[in-house]
């Protein structure tokens, strides 16, 4: 009986035993981790990482292979109004504004009414005109009379004379009188309607000087808005549009690359499949000392008005002869710290080496690699910021 007993409390306590290791085992516990094991890996030695199995799935390797780069410069700009073929349209004399024809955005002709003007120097004109008219009338009926007379021997030569006199004279401020009204835009036509029936008309009409568009309606060209001459704003600007301006911001390293009358392709956000030629028209004299750009001046041939003044553009210019490098996708290159660019490559299995190099252009998604990466090696094409960031953790561990 003693031993059954003690058979069974041998059997239970096994039973127990066994219970609490299958648990252990199984995930009820599990065993602690060794004490400093890093997670991401150590350092081998240097400038070399070695990775987990796991790590190594969020890096792309692939051998580096040759590109052609185009040898061109690149600098963001922006479209403008060609200055010099936009005009502000002032009064040639002061008055109020009776009238606006045309709105911001309308394209017009040269001689087109913009808009009309209450002008009391016309009025002025007109009146000269008419009163001229009368004195050149009567001292031409004078004249002959006194060529009558003197015919005659009725008349005294100072006074034959003097008709003589009056009548040129009356005769130069009539024709002054006349060529005043033509510089208010008034025709041959107009002038003689004014003269026969006397009868003056205020409105001036102020025509576009040029075939364009419509850039600015400004407030001053509110009905009702007395303006003058040369005060701005001008109640309306006109562009031609068939050439703008691209102004774009060239890095001052660029500069030498740089000359007036260079062939330029510029791109814009709304047409990306599209270039459109241009030649550099003006290079700027002065770097602004904050982002060490200069800023270049292109002349655009519009001839379909598709580029419109304020677009964001893009100027791309050739500067020599394509060649042959290493290219890297964009997750391949880390820019260090101190501004310096680095890659990694392979060396063996999960195992990486930090590589300064020296970058050339960026094209089509893809850097430049003028030193530091030789065609063939094995390359971290994406993933590059993970491994310098695993990189410095291990750094700074000391690990």
């Amino acid at each position: 009986m003693g031993f059954n007993r003690q058979k069974w409390v041998i059997l239970g306590g096994a039973t127990i035993v066994l219970v609490s290791v299958l648990i252990y085992f199984k995930g009820g516990v599990q065993p602690p981790a060794s004490e400093g094991k890093s997670v991401i890996g150590p350092k081998v030695s240097g400038q070399t990482l070695q990775l987990t199995d796991a790590q190594m799935a969020l890096v792309k390797v692939a051998p580096a292979t040759l590109h052609p780069f185009l040898a061109q410069r690149e600098a963001m700009g922006v479209i403008a109004f060609d200055d010099e073929q936009t005009v502000q349209v002032y009064p040639p004399y002061p008055g109020k504004i009776l009238r606006g024809f045309k709105e911001e955005g309308d394209f017009v002709k040269k001689g087109e009414t913009l808009y009309t003007l209450d002008s009391p120097d016309l009025i002025q004109a007109e009146s000269t005109v008419i009163a001229t008219a009368g004195v050149r009338e009567l001292t031409t009926r004078v004249l002959e009379r006194a060529k009558q007379l003197i015919a005659l021997k009725g008349l005294a030569e100072k006074d034959y004379q003097q008709a003589i006199s009056d009548q040129q004279t009356a005769e130069g401020n009539y024709n002054a009188a006349r060529n005043a009204l033509h510089l208010f835009g008034k025709s041959a036509q107009d002038i003689d309607r004014i003269e026969a029936t006397h009868k003056v008309d205020s409105v001036l009409a102020i025509p576009s000087p040029l075939d364009g568009r419509v850039t600015v309606v400004a407030m001053s060209a509110a009905a009702g808005t007395y303006v003058q001459p040369g005060t701005a704003p001008a109640p309306y600007a006109i562009s031609d549009l068939s050439t703008v301006w691209m102004l774009a911001n060239v890095a001052e390293t660029d500069i030498p690359l740089l000359e007036v009358g260079q062939s330029v392709l510029v791109r814009v956000m709304a047409f990306p499949q599209r270039t459109f030629q241009a030649k550099i028209d003006k290079v700027g004299t002065v770097v602004d000392p904050n982002t060490h750009r200069l800023q270049v001046r292109c002349v655009v041939r519009d001839p379909r008005h598709e580029l419109h003044p304020g677009m964001m553009a893009t100027f791309t210019i050739r500067t020599g002869a394509d060649m042959q490098s290493v290219g890297l996708p964009d997750g391949g290159v880390v820019r260090e710290g101190d501004g310096s660019y680095s890659a990694w490559v392979a060396e063996g299995q999960h195992r990486f080496r930090r590589r300064s190099v020296t970058l050339g252009v960026r094209q089509e998604n893809l850097m430049q690699i003028l030193e530091g990466i030789r065609p063939g090696e094995n390359v971290a094409t994406d993933g590059a910021i993970f491994l310098s960031n695993a990189f410095a953790v291990d750094a700074s561990t000391g690990e």
